[in-house]
């Protein structure tokens, strides 16, 4: 090993050589001791752990050590020793110490422990250095990475669908549009309205609020694709759930029904936990002891349980009949909310829950309509604490009743040609789901507001860099 070569904090501490001179760059922690030795907390983000760095006062002097302060980036050069405290296997000896970059102690925000989550908010710059986001972000790492080799290794095809796109899967209307026009002097028609026709690309475009329509355009030519991309939707909605700017994983199966559908959804999420849970242990550890006291006992929970499977119309009956005050009413046709789905799998059935067949009048146009005329082929995965955690459904392959269901709803045809055309040449039977990530993120880190899960959250308001 060269002076030059660096060593990565986490591997010093899970395998480094003891006797060896070894280099380690980071940021410090924290720094104490006395007139003749310092200890040094360096951390570099590869661990949730700090290594101690032992650097002897008289050698380097204090002038020298009063800028090795919190907040400071210094390289250190030195020797790897057995620790003498519990808190560590080893530590560095120090033998030079170079600062990279200094941090003003008056003015470092983060110099002080015991920062809220709302003030670190606020410096949504410097809290990726703070113990809880490292963890956070190292974990987001790890589920993206699950994510795409649970894909891979299922022989699945990663499709980019648009991110500026002419349609609105969702029916919302609370897209954020993309434009090229002059917006204090916009072009008109005769009509007054702002003329898109000489628009950028000649018609109104907007954000994407779904890669599902384009990515079923997908899975019927290659039969099994998934997304993984940004998502935007322009609601003015201030609250711990909701962000205008996240990320969604959409699989779409040709082939695949409801069932199918659902068996992949369990399989997906009890992968994705069961890869934290091995991959990520000290992150979950720090969160565990820090944040949420149920945090692994929640993750192992999913793992170990057969999800239940029921019909919308069951868990109304079991809703109605339970000896528990709603805020919101419990009837046939109503949307679920979070106190129903939680109730479902935290007090009744105790295990994450998949609610099948809902009223077609509250879900989306491309949903496969069940015999009843009543209900269409949906589902939602339930989780503890989160509530819906996956929404999806078999779509409708039938091109008459799928044209017949948009009409009803007034989804436009002429502009959603090429949807229907996927129904006329060679219509197969097919499913999917989507999975917000930051969604996902929030069980599997325990975090209470979407906002800490996502490093630079958009919402109302609030667009820093």
């Amino acid at each position: 090993m060269t002076l030059k070569s660096r060593s990565k904090i986490a591997d010093l501490l899970k395998g480094g050589v003891v006797g060896a001179e070894v280099t380690a760059k980071g940021w410090v922690r924290t720094r104490r001791g006395n007139k003749n030795v310092a200890f040094i907390a360096l951390n570099d983000g590869s661990t949730i752990h700090n290594i101690q760095v032992v650097a002897d006062v008289p050698t380097f002097g204090d002038d020298f050590l009063k800028d090795v302060n919190t907040g400071a980036c210094i390289k250190v050069v030195g020797q790897l020793v057995e620790s003498p405290g519990a808190q560590q296997p080893v530590e560095i000896q120090a033998k030079s110490i170079d600062i990279y970059g200094k941090a003003d102690a008056a003015t470092y925000p983060l110099q002080k422990k015991g920062h809220s989550l709302e003030f670190l908010r606020e410096i949504a710059h410097l809290r990726p250095r703070t113990n809880t986001f490292g963890a956070v972000l190292r974990i987001r790492h790890a589920m993206a990475y699950a994510i795409h080799k649970f894909y891979n290794d299922k022989g699945f095809y990663y499709l980019h669908t648009p991110i500026v796109t002419a349609s609105d899967a969702e029916g919302a209307g609370a897209m954020f549009r993309v434009t090229t026009l002059d917006m204090e002097n916009p072009p008109r028609n005769e009509n007054g309205k702002v003329d898109f026709t000489e628009d950028f690309f000649g018609k109104e475009t907007n954000l994407t609020v779904s890669g599902q329509l384009e990515g079923e355009l997908g899975a019927l030519a290659l039969s099994e694709i998934y997304t993984f991309g940004p998502t935007f939707r322009a609601e003015n909605s201030n609250t711990p759930r909701h962000l205008a700017e996240f990320w969604m994983i959409e699989p779409e199966m040709a082939f695949y029904d409801i069932e199918d559908n659902m068996d992949l959804a369990e399989e997906f999420l009890k992968y994705l936990t069961s890869y934290a849970l091995e991959h990520c242990k000290d992150d979950l550890e720090f969160l565990n002891k820090m944040w949420d006291k149920e945090l692994i006992e929640r993750l192992n929970f999913v793992v170990t349980n057969k999800f239940v499977r029921l019909s919308y119309t069951d868990a109304i009956d079991i809703l109605a009949k339970a000896d528990q005050k709603w805020e919101f009413p419990v009837f046939w046709g109503a949307d679920l909310q979070s106190e129903h789905e939680r109730y479902l799998v935290e007090k009744h059935f105790k295990k994450p829950v998949i609610l099948t067949d809902y009223p077609k009048d509250i879900k989306a146009f491309y949903m496969k309509q069940n015999d009843d005329g009543k209900t269409v082929r949906a589902m939602d995965v339930l989780f503890p604490k989160i509530g819906e955690i996956i929404g999806g459904s078999q779509r409708e392959e039938n091109l008459e009743a799928l044209t017949t269901r948009m009409a009803e709803m007034g989804v436009p045809q002429d502009e959603m040609w090429w949807y229907i055309d996927t129904r006329k040449f060679g219509s197969a039977p097919h499913s999917g789901f989507g999975l917000g990530f930051e969604r996902l993120l929030l069980f599997v880190t325990g975090m209470s507001n979407i906002r800490d899960v996502i490093p630079f959250p958009r919402t109302p308001n609030n667009c820093e860099f």
